[in-house]
């Protein structure tokens, strides 16, 4: 395990998925993050890729060859090396072994770099294309937030807050994880979402169209509370498993395949392409208070 920290903040990254486990803000005496309870899930802020949600049949064609990927993908589940560290930032790197190359036919490297700022984490994406052909990802963050915050606080005293107004959709998932074919009007002209656990007993709250950059988890009963940044993430997922405490704010750069997917790579929603000798970033933030 690996410690950030800084007069405002302490953090604990582990290096298996470069998971970020902890947030301590030293100055409102709070733990923000979900304690990883195995009862409900295991995890507490797995990073997700080459994909992001789940393949149609768990495969996908590239090259006229048919590959396997399970649900986010491997480097969640796979151990990063440090490449770099200070008492504020660091840098964990993954890159190809045989068992990924098997089902995931690319030379890369994945750089997770994290870095705090007074009260603020920025977490950045880089991949680095070390192929001779073009590589093709997704990636995303599922971090889990504890709900309640403090004590004296239910889990319905808590919104999300959006920085705009929205008019939205979600799409929904069906039992394989694929989107439906038809989306449901879901938020009508408000900058809130109350939290209920029913939300989610039908799986993830699922976003292709937010106009919001930013979503906050807050409540009129406590001063405390968090602001999840994710500007140029252009999908969103909000989830819990169920019943349980807390709500993960998931900005996503790509998203489950629906259940029209043709299963080609090229052609997955979302999907994003690198150049050989090029290289891709992506950062969103965490600020608590």
């Amino acid at each position: 395990m690996y410690t950030l920290q800084n007069e405002q903040l302490e953090i604990t990254i582990a290096p298996k998925g470069a998971e970020l486990q902890k947030i301590f803000n030293k100055q409102t005496g709070l733990d923000y993050m979900w304690s990883g309870d195995p009862a409900f899930w295991g995890k507490h802020s797995p990073v997700l890729f080459p994909i992001v949600g789940s393949l149609k049949g768990g495969q996908y064609e590239y090259n006229n060859q048919t590959y396997k990927l399970s649900r986010h993908g491997f480097a969640r589940d796979m151990e990063f090396t440090v490449t770099g560290k200070t008492d504020t930032d660091i840098t964990f790197s993954l890159q190809q072994t045989a068992e990924t190359l098997a089902n995931y036919p690319f030379y890369f490297e994945l750089r997770i770099h994290y870095r705090i700022d007074e009260n603020r984490i920025h977490i950045q994406y880089e991949v680095l294309n070390q192929d001779e052909k073009t590589i093709w990802f997704s990636i995303g963050a599922h971090p889990a937030f504890k709900v309640p915050l403090v004590k004296g606080t239910t889990y319905e005293d808590y919104v999300l807050s959006f920085n705009e107004f929205e008019n939205t959709a979600r799409y929904p998932l069906t039992g394989e994880g694929l989107l439906a074919e038809d989306p449901e009007i879901f938020l009508k002209n408000t900058d809130e979402l109350p939290l209920k656990k029913s939300l989610f007993y039908e799986d993830a709250i699922v976003f292709k169209t937010l106009q919001s950059s930013s979503i906050k988890l807050e409540s009129e009963k406590s001063e405390n509370g968090l602001t999840v940044d994710f500007k140029g993430f252009p999908y969103m997922g909000i989830w819990s498993a169920k019943d349980a405490d807390f709500v993960c704010i998931e900005p996503w750069l790509g998203i489950t395949d629906s259940v029209k997917s043709t299963g080609k790579l090229q052609e997955k929603e979302g999907i994003l392409s690198l150049e050989p000798g090029d290289n891709f970033k992506a950062e969103w933030t965490i600020m608590t208070w």
